[in-house]
Protein backbone atom coordinates (compact mmCIF):
# COMPACT_ATOMS: atom_id res chain seq x y z
CA UNK A 1 0.00 0.00 0.00
CA UNK A 2 3.07 2.32 0.91
CA UNK A 3 3.93 1.76 -2.84
CA UNK A 4 0.67 2.99 -4.43
CA UNK A 5 -0.06 5.95 -1.46
CA UNK A 6 3.63 7.40 -2.47
CA UNK A 7 2.86 7.32 -6.25
CA UNK A 8 -0.53 8.76 -5.93
CA UNK A 9 0.49 11.71 -3.66
CA UNK A 10 3.38 12.71 -6.23
CA UNK A 11 1.09 12.94 -8.72
CA UNK A 12 -1.21 14.80 -6.18
CA UNK A 13 1.55 17.33 -6.25
CA UNK A 14 1.76 18.65 -9.26
CA UNK A 15 -1.91 20.14 -8.72
CA UNK A 16 0.41 22.72 -6.77
CA UNK A 17 2.39 24.40 -9.12
CA UNK A 18 1.84 27.76 -9.54
CA UNK A 19 -2.00 28.79 -10.24
CA UNK A 20 -1.03 30.13 -14.23
CA UNK A 21 -0.29 26.77 -15.02
CA UNK A 22 -3.17 24.40 -13.52
CA UNK A 23 -5.29 24.93 -16.75
CA UNK A 24 -3.11 24.69 -19.32
CA UNK A 25 -0.71 22.20 -20.47
CA UNK A 26 2.25 21.71 -18.09
CA UNK A 27 5.46 21.13 -20.47
CA UNK A 28 2.88 18.71 -22.46
CA UNK A 29 2.52 16.87 -19.75
CA UNK A 30 -1.02 15.83 -17.81
CA UNK A 31 -1.62 16.43 -14.01
CA UNK A 32 -4.79 16.03 -11.77
CA UNK A 33 -6.01 19.69 -11.69
CA UNK A 34 -5.91 20.55 -15.00
CA UNK A 35 -9.72 21.38 -14.47
CA UNK A 36 -9.56 23.09 -11.24
CA UNK A 37 -9.61 26.50 -12.34
CA UNK A 38 -11.65 26.17 -15.74
CA UNK A 39 -14.39 23.40 -14.42
CA UNK A 40 -13.73 22.37 -10.83
CA UNK A 41 -16.76 20.02 -11.17
CA UNK A 42 -16.15 17.90 -14.03
CA UNK A 43 -15.19 15.36 -11.54
CA UNK A 44 -18.60 15.24 -10.16
CA UNK A 45 -20.73 15.51 -13.35
CA UNK A 46 -18.53 12.54 -14.68
CA UNK A 47 -19.18 10.51 -11.39
CA UNK A 48 -22.84 11.15 -11.34
CA UNK A 49 -23.75 10.20 -15.12
CA UNK A 50 -21.41 7.00 -14.74
CA UNK A 51 -23.28 5.94 -11.35
CA UNK A 52 -26.35 6.34 -12.62
CA UNK A 53 -25.65 3.97 -15.82
CA UNK A 54 -24.00 1.57 -13.70
CA UNK A 55 -26.95 1.55 -11.34
CA UNK A 56 -29.12 1.24 -14.45
CA UNK A 57 -27.16 -1.50 -15.81
CA UNK A 58 -24.30 -3.60 -13.55
CA UNK A 59 -22.51 -4.72 -16.89
CA UNK A 60 -21.84 -0.85 -18.47
CA UNK A 61 -19.10 -0.65 -15.82
CA UNK A 62 -17.14 -3.24 -17.60
CA UNK A 63 -18.04 -1.63 -20.98
CA UNK A 64 -16.70 1.84 -20.36
CA UNK A 65 -13.44 0.19 -18.66
CA UNK A 66 -12.80 -1.26 -22.01
CA UNK A 67 -13.42 2.20 -24.06
CA UNK A 68 -10.75 3.36 -22.40
CA UNK A 69 -8.44 0.47 -22.90
CA UNK A 70 -9.36 0.57 -26.96
CA UNK A 71 -8.98 4.10 -27.33
CA UNK A 72 -5.06 4.05 -25.66
CA UNK A 73 -4.16 1.20 -27.95
CA UNK A 74 -5.03 3.11 -30.85
CA UNK A 75 -3.58 6.66 -31.56
CA UNK A 76 -3.08 7.07 -27.77
CA UNK A 77 -5.94 8.34 -24.99
CA UNK A 78 -7.05 10.83 -28.02
CA UNK A 79 -11.16 9.97 -27.96
CA UNK A 80 -10.27 8.23 -31.44
CA UNK A 81 -12.63 5.21 -30.67
CA UNK A 82 -15.96 8.10 -29.68
CA UNK A 83 -15.20 9.51 -33.60
CA UNK A 84 -18.28 7.81 -36.06
CA UNK A 85 -17.63 7.63 -39.91
CA UNK A 86 -17.90 10.92 -41.52
CA UNK A 87 -16.38 12.28 -44.41
CA UNK A 88 -12.45 11.02 -44.28
CA UNK A 89 -12.94 9.39 -40.88
CA UNK A 90 -13.33 5.53 -41.02
CA UNK A 91 -14.74 5.08 -37.51
CA UNK A 92 -12.92 2.67 -35.57
CA UNK A 93 -16.05 1.27 -33.85
CA UNK A 94 -16.14 -0.89 -37.22
CA UNK A 95 -13.27 -2.30 -36.66
CA UNK A 96 -12.92 -6.31 -35.30
CA UNK A 97 -12.61 -5.37 -31.77
CA UNK A 98 -15.46 -3.35 -31.57
CA UNK A 99 -17.58 -4.03 -34.11
CA UNK A 100 -21.04 -5.08 -31.99
CA UNK A 101 -19.76 -5.51 -29.00
CA UNK A 102 -17.79 -2.02 -27.97
CA UNK A 103 -20.85 -0.03 -25.99
CA UNK A 104 -21.39 2.95 -23.36
CA UNK A 105 -21.11 5.69 -25.81
CA UNK A 106 -24.34 7.16 -25.33
CA UNK A 107 -23.05 7.06 -21.35
CA UNK A 108 -20.43 9.28 -23.06
CA UNK A 109 -22.40 11.12 -25.12
CA UNK A 110 -24.59 11.86 -21.55
CA UNK A 111 -21.38 12.76 -19.88
CA UNK A 112 -20.42 15.35 -22.39
CA UNK A 113 -23.70 17.04 -23.16
CA UNK A 114 -23.45 17.61 -19.04
CA UNK A 115 -20.01 19.36 -19.41
CA UNK A 116 -20.40 21.52 -22.35
CA UNK A 117 -23.05 22.89 -20.32
CA UNK A 118 -21.83 23.96 -17.39
CA UNK A 119 -18.08 24.51 -18.93
CA UNK A 120 -18.10 24.45 -22.99
CA UNK A 121 -15.54 23.58 -25.04
CA UNK A 122 -13.34 22.81 -21.73
CA UNK A 123 -13.21 19.23 -21.22
CA UNK A 124 -12.11 17.10 -23.66
CA UNK A 125 -13.48 13.33 -24.69
CA UNK A 126 -10.29 11.55 -24.12
CA UNK A 127 -10.48 12.89 -20.20
CA UNK A 128 -14.18 11.96 -20.09
CA UNK A 129 -13.24 8.25 -20.86
CA UNK A 130 -9.96 8.48 -18.68
CA UNK A 131 -12.33 9.49 -15.88
CA UNK A 132 -15.40 7.40 -16.50
CA UNK A 133 -12.85 4.25 -16.38
CA UNK A 134 -11.59 5.27 -13.05
CA UNK A 135 -15.10 5.45 -12.00
CA UNK A 136 -16.50 2.44 -13.00
CA UNK A 137 -14.08 0.32 -10.91
CA UNK A 138 -14.74 2.39 -7.63
CA UNK A 139 -18.38 2.17 -8.52
CA UNK A 140 -17.78 -2.11 -9.03
CA UNK A 141 -15.85 -2.24 -5.24
CA UNK A 142 -12.32 -2.02 -7.06
CA UNK A 143 -9.62 0.47 -6.40
CA UNK A 144 -9.61 4.37 -7.24
CA UNK A 145 -6.66 6.86 -7.96
CA UNK A 146 -5.89 9.95 -8.86
CA UNK A 147 -6.33 10.73 -12.92
CA UNK A 148 -3.80 13.09 -14.58
CA UNK A 149 -5.96 15.52 -17.10
CA UNK A 150 -5.25 17.47 -19.36
CA UNK A 151 -5.63 15.27 -23.10
CA UNK A 152 -7.15 16.69 -26.07
CA UNK A 153 -8.98 15.49 -28.47
CA UNK A 154 -7.85 13.82 -31.93
CA UNK A 155 -9.34 14.81 -35.51
CA UNK A 156 -8.67 11.66 -36.71
CA UNK A 157 -9.28 8.18 -36.33
CA UNK A 158 -7.61 4.36 -37.21
CA UNK A 159 -9.37 1.39 -38.31
CA UNK A 160 -6.36 -0.17 -39.49
CA UNK A 161 -4.86 0.52 -35.36
CA UNK A 162 -7.49 -1.01 -33.92
CA UNK A 163 -7.66 -3.93 -35.89
CA UNK A 164 -4.16 -4.16 -35.27
CA UNK A 165 -3.01 -2.81 -32.38
CA UNK A 166 -6.26 -4.29 -29.73
CA UNK A 167 -5.24 -7.91 -28.74
CA UNK A 168 -7.56 -10.52 -30.03
CA UNK A 169 -9.08 -12.80 -27.33
CA UNK A 170 -7.41 -16.06 -29.38
CA UNK A 171 -3.61 -14.93 -29.57
CA UNK A 172 -1.35 -16.35 -28.00
CA UNK A 173 0.81 -15.00 -24.98
CA UNK A 174 3.50 -13.36 -26.89
CA UNK A 175 1.67 -11.52 -29.05
CA UNK A 176 -0.58 -9.95 -26.27
CA UNK A 177 2.51 -8.96 -24.98
CA UNK A 178 4.17 -7.73 -28.44
CA UNK A 179 0.96 -5.52 -28.20
CA UNK A 180 1.47 -4.42 -24.96
CA UNK A 181 5.23 -3.62 -25.23
CA UNK A 182 4.33 -1.42 -28.00
CA UNK A 183 2.34 0.74 -25.84
CA UNK A 184 4.88 1.16 -23.20
CA UNK A 185 3.52 -1.30 -21.25
CA UNK A 186 5.23 -4.26 -19.74
CA UNK A 187 4.21 -7.97 -18.73
CA UNK A 188 3.17 -6.71 -14.99
CA UNK A 189 1.18 -4.07 -16.70
CA UNK A 190 -0.22 -7.14 -18.97
CA UNK A 191 -1.49 -9.21 -16.10
CA UNK A 192 -2.72 -6.69 -14.00
CA UNK A 193 -4.79 -4.86 -16.65
CA UNK A 194 -5.88 -8.15 -17.44
CA UNK A 195 -7.76 -8.06 -14.23
CA UNK A 196 -10.41 -5.79 -15.35
CA UNK A 197 -12.48 -9.18 -16.71
CA UNK A 198 -13.08 -9.74 -12.68
CA UNK A 199 -16.60 -7.82 -14.09
CA UNK A 200 -18.49 -7.83 -17.20
CA UNK A 201 -19.37 -10.22 -20.25
CA UNK A 202 -17.87 -11.68 -23.46
CA UNK A 203 -19.62 -12.93 -26.42
CA UNK A 204 -19.78 -16.38 -27.54
CA UNK A 205 -18.21 -15.78 -30.69
CA UNK A 206 -14.93 -14.52 -28.92
CA UNK A 207 -14.57 -18.18 -26.84
CA UNK A 208 -16.03 -20.34 -29.51
CA UNK A 209 -12.90 -21.80 -30.93
CA UNK A 210 -11.37 -22.79 -27.27
CA UNK A 211 -14.73 -25.00 -27.15
CA UNK A 212 -14.26 -27.11 -30.33
CA UNK A 213 -11.69 -26.41 -32.58
CA UNK A 214 -8.37 -24.32 -30.35
CA UNK A 215 -6.07 -25.81 -32.73
CA UNK A 216 -7.99 -26.47 -36.23
CA UNK A 217 -8.63 -29.93 -35.47
CA UNK A 218 -11.61 -30.11 -34.29
CA UNK A 219 -10.42 -30.82 -30.69
CA UNK A 220 -11.24 -27.94 -27.75
CA UNK A 221 -8.94 -26.31 -26.11
CA UNK A 222 -7.57 -29.29 -22.95
CA UNK A 223 -6.59 -26.61 -20.83
CA UNK A 224 -9.86 -25.49 -20.43
CA UNK A 225 -11.32 -27.22 -16.69
CA UNK A 226 -13.22 -30.10 -18.09
CA UNK A 227 -17.03 -28.98 -15.99
CA UNK A 228 -16.72 -25.45 -16.99
CA UNK A 229 -16.21 -26.24 -20.75
CA UNK A 230 -19.12 -28.45 -21.01
CA UNK A 231 -21.49 -25.53 -18.97
CA UNK A 232 -20.42 -23.15 -21.76
CA UNK A 233 -20.95 -25.70 -24.35
CA UNK A 234 -24.52 -25.22 -23.51
CA UNK A 235 -24.87 -21.72 -23.71
CA UNK A 236 -22.64 -21.45 -26.73
CA UNK A 237 -23.23 -23.61 -30.00
CA UNK A 238 -20.43 -24.92 -32.12
CA UNK A 239 -22.35 -22.69 -34.71
CA UNK A 240 -25.08 -19.76 -34.40
CA UNK A 241 -25.69 -17.56 -31.46
CA UNK A 242 -22.44 -15.32 -31.87
CA UNK A 243 -23.74 -12.31 -29.34
CA UNK A 244 -24.85 -14.82 -26.54
CA UNK A 245 -23.38 -13.75 -23.18
CA UNK A 246 -21.20 -15.33 -20.90
CA UNK A 247 -19.44 -13.54 -17.25
CA UNK A 248 -15.90 -13.35 -17.54
CA UNK A 249 -15.65 -14.09 -13.96
CA UNK A 250 -17.87 -17.01 -13.24
CA UNK A 251 -17.42 -15.80 -9.16
CA UNK A 252 -18.68 -12.28 -9.02
CA UNK A 253 -18.94 -11.14 -12.32
CA UNK A 254 -20.52 -7.65 -11.27
CA UNK A 255 -17.96 -6.98 -8.16
CA UNK A 256 -14.44 -5.92 -8.90
CA UNK A 257 -12.07 -7.92 -7.01
CA UNK A 258 -9.30 -10.68 -7.31
CA UNK A 259 -11.58 -13.94 -8.28
CA UNK A 260 -10.48 -13.22 -11.95
CA UNK A 261 -7.31 -14.63 -10.59
CA UNK A 262 -8.43 -17.88 -8.80
CA UNK A 263 -10.45 -18.80 -11.73
CA UNK A 264 -7.00 -19.04 -13.75
CA UNK A 265 -5.23 -20.69 -11.47
CA UNK A 266 -8.52 -23.30 -11.79
CA UNK A 267 -8.30 -23.17 -15.51
CA UNK A 268 -11.81 -21.34 -15.64
CA UNK A 269 -10.54 -18.04 -17.90
CA UNK A 270 -12.96 -17.95 -20.39
CA UNK A 271 -10.96 -15.88 -23.11
CA UNK A 272 -7.90 -17.56 -24.22
CA UNK A 273 -6.45 -14.67 -23.66
CA UNK A 274 -7.23 -14.98 -20.37
CA UNK A 275 -5.63 -18.35 -19.46
CA UNK A 276 -2.24 -17.89 -21.61
CA UNK A 277 -1.80 -15.51 -18.68
CA UNK A 278 -1.24 -18.49 -16.03
CA UNK A 279 -0.17 -21.33 -18.69
CA UNK A 280 2.03 -19.67 -21.44
CA UNK A 281 4.30 -17.97 -19.37
CA UNK A 282 6.43 -18.40 -15.68
CA UNK A 283 6.47 -14.42 -15.11
CA UNK A 284 2.98 -14.06 -16.00
CA UNK A 285 2.02 -17.06 -13.55
CA UNK A 286 3.99 -16.27 -10.41
CA UNK A 287 1.51 -12.66 -11.08
CA UNK A 288 -1.60 -14.39 -11.19
CA UNK A 289 -0.99 -16.35 -7.95
CA UNK A 290 0.63 -13.07 -6.43
CA UNK A 291 -2.91 -11.50 -7.20
CA UNK A 292 -4.88 -14.44 -6.26
CA UNK A 293 -3.42 -14.67 -2.91
CA UNK A 294 -3.09 -10.60 -2.69
CA UNK A 295 -6.09 -8.60 -3.55
CA UNK A 296 -4.55 -5.37 -2.35
CA UNK A 297 -1.37 -5.94 -4.00
CA UNK A 298 -3.87 -6.35 -7.05
CA UNK A 299 -5.48 -3.40 -6.74
CA UNK A 300 -2.53 -1.28 -6.19
CA UNK A 301 -1.11 -2.53 -9.45
CA UNK A 302 -3.60 -2.15 -11.56
CA UNK A 303 -4.29 1.52 -10.15
CA UNK A 304 -0.85 2.11 -11.00
CA UNK A 305 -0.75 0.21 -14.86
CA UNK A 306 -4.21 2.31 -15.55
CA UNK A 307 -2.58 5.45 -14.72
CA UNK A 308 0.19 4.13 -16.96
CA UNK A 309 -2.20 3.11 -19.92
CA UNK A 310 -3.81 6.39 -19.71
CA UNK A 311 -0.06 8.29 -20.31
CA UNK A 312 -0.35 6.76 -23.74
CA UNK A 313 0.95 9.11 -26.56
CA UNK A 314 -1.87 12.16 -25.28
CA UNK A 315 -2.27 15.08 -27.37
CA UNK A 316 -1.44 18.26 -25.36
CA UNK A 317 -0.83 21.69 -25.59
CA UNK A 318 -2.18 23.27 -29.37
CA UNK A 319 -2.25 19.77 -30.57
CA UNK A 320 -5.85 18.06 -31.29
CA UNK A 321 -8.96 19.98 -30.36
CA UNK A 322 -11.55 19.79 -27.38
CA UNK A 323 -14.66 18.23 -29.34
CA UNK A 324 -18.24 19.87 -28.60
CA UNK A 325 -20.01 16.83 -29.49
CA UNK A 326 -17.46 13.33 -28.89
CA UNK A 327 -18.88 11.63 -32.01
CA UNK A 328 -17.23 14.23 -34.55
CA UNK A 329 -14.67 16.74 -35.15
CA UNK A 330 -15.11 19.84 -34.96
CA UNK A 331 -16.29 22.16 -37.96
Amino acid sequence: MARLTSFLLLISLLCFVPLCLCDKSYGGKLFPGYYAHSCPQAGEIVRSVVAKAVAKETRMAASLVRLHFHDCFVQGCDGSLLLDTSGRIKSEKSSNPNSKSARGFDVVDQIKAELEKQCPGTVSCADVLTLAARDSSVLSGGPSWVVPLGRRDSRSASLSGSNNNIPAPNNTFQTILTKFNRQGLDVTDLVALSGSHTIGFSRCTSFRQRLYNQSGNGSPDMTLEQSFAANLRQRCPRSGGDQILSVLDIISAARFDNSYFKNLIENKGLLNSDQVLFSSNEKSRELVKKYAEDQEEFFEQFAESMIKMGNISPLTGSNGEIRKNCRKINS
